[in-house]
C-alpha cells in the first residue's frame, strides 16, 4: 500500500505550493490537488527532499490521506471553492475535514458548514496572512469552525505558522465563519495601513519635497521605531527599487490604479450593516474605487488648479507622528468591528488573541499590536481601543502632529482621505456632544420621526 499522507492541499499556486512545502518542512507528510500538471510537477521537483507528493486526481489524491482526512483549500472565494468541494465529496467519508484557507467572504462559509455537516463532513474557513513569503516560512492563520474538528489540525498549523517570542502565530478563532470573518476584518484594517501610508507618502513627496532615496531612508528609520511594522518595512524597500527595464525609481513608472479582490468592501459594507463606524478603511476602499478613473482624474487635473496656502511643511518627526496617530486609529475600528460581530454572530472572539496571533507572519503585524495585546489583557471587554488608559496617553500627544498634516495637505490640494477620516473618527468619538440633534430635528420636522430628549424620558414629536 502507498504511503498515507497527514495532510492534504489543493490549489497548488504559489500560496498552495508554499504552504505545502511549509508544512512538509515540519515533518508532516503532505499530498497537492491540482488541475495543472505542470503545478503538480513544480511542487515535486521543490519538494524532492521533503515528504510531499502531487496529482491531477481528486480520487487518487483522497485515496493518498490518512482519516479523518485532513484538506486544505488554497483555491480563489467564490464558485471554485464550492466547485472543489463537490469534485471530493464522492470520495470523502464521515468525519473528513475540508478547511478553506482562502478569503471567503463569511456568509458563505456559514452556507458550507451547514451544506457539508448534514453529510456528517467538517468544513471550516481558517484565515492565512503572510502572502507567498509568509507561507513558505511562516503565515498567521486565523482558524473557526469546529473547535473538535480543528484539533485534528491543530498540531500541523502551529507547527507551519509563524512564531513570535516562540509562540505560534495560530489560534482557534471561535464558532461557524470566525476564522474568515477576523481575516476580512484584517484586510479591511490592511486596506486602511496601506491607504495611510500611501498618503504620507503623497504629501511628504509633493508637499514636503522628499526624493523616494530620501523616502527609503525615512521609512527605514521609521520602521526602527513605534512604527515598525511589516509594510512601513517594504515601502522603505520600495522607493529603494530600481526600474529593471529603464533604470528609473520604480515607485514611479507603476500605474497609479490599485486593484482589490473584495475583503476590504466587504469589511466596510458588513461594518454598515452592524452600525459600526470605520471610516479610514471605508475611505481606503473609495480611494481604490477613485484610482481605477485614471483617465477623468487626468482631465480633472488639467482644467483644476489648487494653489497652496503656503503653509510650512511638516518635518520629518510630525509626518512619523500622523501616521502612527492614524494606525492607531486605524486598529481601533477595526478591533471595535470585531467586537460587534462577536456579539452579532455569537463568535467567542478573544480580541487578546487575535492580537497575539496578528504579531508575526501576517501583513498588518507590527510592534503597535503588542501594545494591543497588552490592552485587551487589561480590559478583555474594552469597548475600543482610544479609552485604554495607554493609548489615552499616546494618542494625546500626537494628534497635534496628525492636525498639523492633514492641515498642511488640505491647503495644499493633496488629498488624504485615509488621514482626515481617522482624525474626524477621533474628533466624533471624543465629542460628547455631536449637531446629530439638529438631523434629529430635520427627520422629525419632514417626516415626523420623533425625537429623544437632553432633560426627560421618552419619544417626543412636534407639530412644526
Amino acid at each position: 500500500m502507498s504511503e498515507q499522507h497527514d495532510f492534504g492541499l489543493v490549489g497548488l499556486g504559489v500560496m498552495g505550493r508554499n504552504f505545502i512545502l511549509n508544512v512538509a518542512d515540519h515533518g508532516f507528510s503532505s499530498m497537492g490537488l491540482d488541475t495543472d500538471d505542470e503545478k503538480v510537477s513544480a511542487l515535486k521537483e521543490e519538494g524532492s527532499q521533503v515528504r510531499v507528493d502531487g496529482t491531477t486526481d481528486a480520487a487518487t489524491f483522497v485515496k493518498a490521506l490518512k482519516t479523518p482526512r485532513k484538506i486544505m483549500l488554497l483555491v480563489p472565494a467564490g464558485k471554485p471553492v464550492d466547485a472543489v468541494i463537490e469534485t471530493l465529496l464522492p470520495h470523502l467519508d464521515k468525519g473528513d475535514i475540508i478547511i478553506d484557507g482562502g478569503n471567503s467572504f463569511f456568509e458563505d462559509t456559514e452556507r458550507r458548514i451547514s451544506y457539508l455537516e448534514e453529510k456528517g463532513m467538517n468544513f471550516f474557513g481558517a484565515g492565512v496572512s503572510g502572502g507567498a513569503k509568509g507561507a513558505r516560512r511562516g503565515p498567521s492563520i486565523m482558524p473557526g469552525g469546529s473547535e473538535a474538528a480543528y484539533e485534528h489540525v491543530k498540531t500541523i498549523f502551529e507547527a507551519a505558522s509563524a512564531k513570535v517570542n516562540g509562540e505560534p502565530c495560530v489560534a482557534y478563532m471561535g464558532r461557524g465563519s470566525a476564522g474568515n470573518y477576523v481575516k476580512m476584518v484584517h484586510n479591511g484594517i490592511e486596506y486602511g495601513l496601506m491607504q495611510l501610508i500611501s498618503e504620507i507618502y503623497d504629501v511628504a513627496k509633493k508637499g514636503a519635497g522628499y526624493s523616494n532615496e530620501k523616502l527609503a531612508s525615512l521609512f527605514d528609520t521609521w520602521n526602527k521605531g513605534t512604527l515598525q511594522s511589516f509594510l512601513v518595512e517594504i515601502t522603505a524597500e520600495i522607493f529603494a527599487k530600481k526600474d529593471d527595464l529603464t533604470g528609473k525609481d520604480l515607485v514611479d513608472v507603476i500605474l497609479d490604479k490599485a486593484k482589490q479582490k473584495g475583503t476590504g468592501k466587504w469589511t466596510s459594507q458588513n461594518a454598515m450593516d452592524l452600525g459600526i463606524p470605520v471610516p479610514t478603511i471605508d475611505s481606503a476602499v473609495t480611494m481604490r474605487e477613485i484610482s481605477s478613473m485614471k483617465d477623468y482624474r487626468v482631465e480633472a487635473d488639467k482644467v483644476y488648479h489648487t494653489a497652496s496656502i503656503g503653509q510650512d511643511k511638516p518635518d520629518a518627526k510630525t509626518l512619523e507622528n500622523a501616521l502612527y496617530f492614524a494606525f492607531i486609529v486605524t486598529y481601533a475600528q477595526g478591533m471595535s468591528q470585531l467586537a460587534a460581530a462577536d456579539k452579532e454572530y455569537n463568535y467567542n472572539l478573544n480580541m487578546e488573541t487575535i492580537a497575539k496571533i496578528w504579531r508575526g507572519g501576517c501583513i498588518i503585524r507590527a510592534g503597535l499590536l503588542e501594545d494591543i495585546r497588552k490592552a485587551y489583557d487589561r480590559t478583555p471587554d474594552l469597548h475600543n481601543l482610544m479609552l485604554d488608559p495607554d493609548f489615552v496617553k499616546t494618542l494625546k500627544t500626537i494628534e497635534g502632529d496628525a492636525r498639523i498634516v492633514v492641515q498642511f495637505a488640505v491647503g495644499s490640494g493633496i488629498p488624504v482621505a485615509g488621514l482626515s477620516s481617522a482624525i474626524a473618527y477621533f474628533d466624533s468619538f471624543r465629542s460628547g456632544n455631536l449637531p446629530l440633534n439638529l438631523i434629529q430635528a430635520q427627520r422629525d420636522h419632514f417626516g415626523s420621526h420623533t425625537y429623544e430628549r437632553t432633560d426627560r424620558e421618552g419619544i417626543f414629536h412636534t407639530e412644526w
